[in-house]
């Protein structure tokens, strides 16, 4: 075996850069591993994710079914997770000293509900590979030199790198490097993000919940997408899983409509509509002295069902507010239409959280995905969200994350 040390160069110090970096040092102790992460502080990201406690991956170990997860890289994924994937992960957490713990949803955290755990057990683990963590330096350019790498930083420094890793995230600048050495970037655009929302039905309802609504979200004439799961109101619109997972999969229609869509809710997917109607129907007959307003005989919050009954002109009548007994079929229809099929204009975007996720990147057909290793360029590699892979929410962007990164890591050296 050579003994010559290889130099590895990593660019962007958050989760994919990590643990490529701490993959290469642990499994060729020859190579001189190199991390630079141009803020004064590594790893934000995970530090900020899943409100504080990182949600480091989901409780899902079938390949085949966590490819799902993934609106666009499912296909280049499904080979590289059954070398890496979410039992892996939990793993290597573990043989670190770090347990983490599942959630009802499959969402899974360390026990301690604290993203430092995370963010200290990469930083421990990277000292104790010998990888060299260098902060505050960023990157200006990279050069091909025969077979190696001249990366110059911005202070004016250059570094050579036999082998080189790009894990820069969304930004700007590990684009214009991969382009530079021969790749074609599809462009980035937002993904994972809230509806903005501008409609009286639901003003003044921030914080209201529903644990499980059917949408369907048209964007032109051409595209229509389904989630079903949980959905919050917000002072600006809609939030909730289902609304960042049909964001995730609309994101490229969405971006190319200036998010401009309409949003169909079904805030009782349990019911059909005749099983619902005939429910109503019981109520009237039962409660037919009760007021409308005051008895809501389905499982929504009370606030959402005298706003959607409004809606349909059960409010206040001119004797006061409608009873049960005074409900026209005619208007029991329309109130079955408004719990079912709901029409909601969407305006806009909203953010979510800080967690920033893009869909774009590096085009994948570029990329050997058994090494991670560019088909444009040899001795570069790509992990990470540079690559034109995002999961949903649910700790599923971490998962590809962590596996591009391993698969680096080990191949480098």
């Amino acid at each position: 075996m050579s003994t010559k040390a290889l130099n590895v160069v990593v660019i962007g110090g958050g989760a994919a850069g990590f643990f490529g970096a701490i993959a290469c040092a642990e499994s060729h102790p020859y190579a001189r591993v190199t991390l630079l992460e141009a803020a004064r502080k590594p790893l934000t990201k995970v530090e900020i994710s899943g409100g504080g406690r990182c949600n480091v991956t989901h409780a899902c170990f079938d390949p085949s079914l966590l490819v799902q997860h993934y609106p666009r890289g499912s296909k280049a994924l499904r080979g590289a997770f059954t070398r890496f994937q979410a039992k892996d992960t939990i793993a290597w957490f573990e043989c670190r000293g770090v347990q983490l713990k599942t959630e009802a949803d499959g969402r899974m955290f360390p026990v301690t509900d604290d993203s430092a755990t995370i963010v200290n057990c990469l930083m421990q683990s990277a000292i104790d590979a010998g990888v060299q963590l260098r902060v505050g330096a960023a990157v200006k350019s990279v050069m091909r030199s025969g077979t190696t790498f001249q990366v110059q930083l911005k202070s004016g420094e250059v570094l050579e790198a036999d082998r080189l890793l790009l894990a820069t995230g969304s930004s700007p600048v590990g684009y214009a490097i991969a382009q530079s050495l021969g790749h074609s970037i599809t462009p980035p655009v937002p993904s994972l993000f809230t509806f903005t929302i501008r409609d009286s039905r639901l003003q003044n309802l921030a914080g209201v919940s529903v644990n499980s609504v059917h949408l369907r979200l048209q964007i032109g004439e051409k595209t229509c997408l389904e989630q079903t799961g949980p959905l919050l109101i917000t002072h600006w619109g809609l939030s909730g899983p289902a609304v960042l997972k049909l964001s995730a999969w609309g994101a490229r229609d969405l971006h190319d409509s200036h998010y401009q869509a309409t949003l169909i809710i079904n805030w009782l997917p349990q019911y059909n509509l005749e099983t619902l109607r005939q429910d109503l129907l019981k109520v009237k007959s039962q409660l037919a002295k009760r007021t409308i307003a005051a008895s809501c005989p389905v499982p929504i919050p009370r606030r959402l069902w005298e706003r959607l009954i409004e809606q349909v002109g059960i409010g206040e009548g001119s004797s006061g507010p409608v009873r049960w007994a005074e409900l026209s079929n005619k208007t029991l229809n329309a109130l079955v239409q408004e719990l079912t099929r709901g029409q909601y204009r969407v305006s806009g975007k909203g953010a979510f959280k800080e967690e920033f996720v893009t869909c774009g990147g590096v085009n994948l057909k570029e990329v050997d995905f058994k090494t991670m290793e560019s088909r444009c360029c040899p001795s570069l590699y790509f992990a990470g969200e540079i690559l034109d892979i995002d999961g949903v929410t649910g700790g599923f962007n971490f998962q590809s994350a962590w596996t591009t990164g391993w698969l680096a890591g080990q191949a480098m050296g």
